[in-house]
């Protein structure tokens, strides 16, 4: 038992330590891509903070079993290093029993895992997706501003507006817009008494609404100059692929839906939500046969050989997703797991099969 303490408590400490900094580096990286969008005005400064908060648990339902992975290759590692383990083997603890040992620790982060990503991360999101979808999430940023003219795409897109009342209802509105032609550009000039930007629930995306005003098109060069009067204008309000609102949509999705759904897209995440807690056991095995070490080797010797084994579980998954969302079953991203799970028993008993095979040799 005091061996069990005593591990557990080693693990997850050495856990807690490589998730807390995993953390720092995902939570820089995503602040600064959510800081552009903000600065190009896809989001407002007072919902980034929050959108982070609520993403939160999206990045730790990667981090951890990244974490863990480390955490027992450093934390057995260093018993491999100072010769503690050889202590443990003559108190009678072989590989079953410590891979026993291990697979507690292991079991909380599974726990942890799957309600992060079955549960909290989806329900974060979705508050996250209901602050993106706020049509004032970015009125003031990414369309127009208050008493200013403001260029945008390179300068072809200038907007203005008089005055944005309390309800975020746009006044006396100006944009004019330059579109390459085939000869030459053409220019358009919308003016409008009113509008505000709208989001529509069926597709998901942003729209600037225009009310009474009268839109103008014409060519440099020409007298000829179209001239169309309006009561309801729209215009959708571009977003690059890998914007913030076009990404968190699928993320946002309860599992209940993504279970009874049967679009190839949405199974796939799902799929994907029940590998990570899955894939928890598998590389703990895996980290515990490769933290074999010695003095001379240091602690650190298997580190690079068991990043490259997890990577290549990471990228098995991921092809795995992309093949359920073309459409075809569960049974690839299945069997990576199963591919896996019997690579970390092999691993686990290497120096067994390693010594009868050179048995049967001689």
């Amino acid at each position: 038992m005091r061996i069990l303490r005593y591990l557990t408590r080693d693990i997850l400490l050495h856990t807690v330590a490589v998730s807390f900094v995993l953390f720092l580096v995902v939570f820089a990286g995503r602040f600064i891509r959510y800081l552009a969008e903000a600065a190009v005005g896809s989001l407002t400064g007072d919902v980034l903070l929050p959108i982070m908060l609520f993403k939160l648990p999206g990045f730790f339902e990667m981090i951890l079993p990244l974490g863990l992975f480390i955490g027992i290759l450093l934390s057995l590692g260093r018993l491999y290093a100072e010769s503690e383990m050889v202590v443990l083997r003559a108190c009678g603890v072989g590989p079953g029993r410590l891979a026993g040992y291990v697979l507690v620790p292991t079991m909380v982060v599974v726990g942890a895992v799957a309600f992060l990503s079955l549960y909290a991360a989806p329900e974060g999101s979705a508050r996250a997706q209901v602050l993106l979808d706020n049509p004032r999430s970015a009125e003031g940023l990414h369309i127009l501003n208050e008493g200013r003219f403001r260029k945008q795409r390179d300068g072809h897109y200038v907007t203005y507006a008089e005055q944005i009342d309390e309800a975020g209802v746009m006044h006396n509105i100006f944009v004019f817009e330059r579109e390459p032609g085939s000869q030459s550009d053409i220019y358009n000039a919308t003016f409008a008494r009113e509008g505000e930007i709208v989001f529509q629930e069926s597709t998901g995306r942003r729209y600037l609404e225009l009310r009474g005003g009268t839109r103008y098109q014409g060519e440099p060069g020409r007298l000829a100059l179209e001239e169309i009067q309006f009561d309801l204008y729209g215009e959708l309000i571009p977003e690059s692929q890998g914007s913030l609102r076009r990404t968190t949509k699928v993320q946002a999705m309860a599992t209940q839906a993504l279970w009874d759904s049967s679009d190839p897209k949405l199974r796939g995440a799902l799929w994907w939500r029940v590998s990570l807690p899955l894939m928890v056991p598998a590389i703990a095995m895996i980290a515990l046969a490769l933290s074999r070490t010695d003095a001379r080797r240091g602690r650190y010797a298997r580190i690079g050989p068991a990043m490259v084994v997890l990577l290549l579980y990471f990228l098995g998954l991921t092809q795995g997703r992309g093949l359920i969302e073309s459409g075809q079953g569960p049974g690839v991203m299945l069997a990576v797991h199963v591919v896996f799970a019997v690579l970390s028993l092999v691993l686990l008993h290497w120096e067994r099969i390693s010594k009868r095979w050179s048995i049967v040799n001689v």
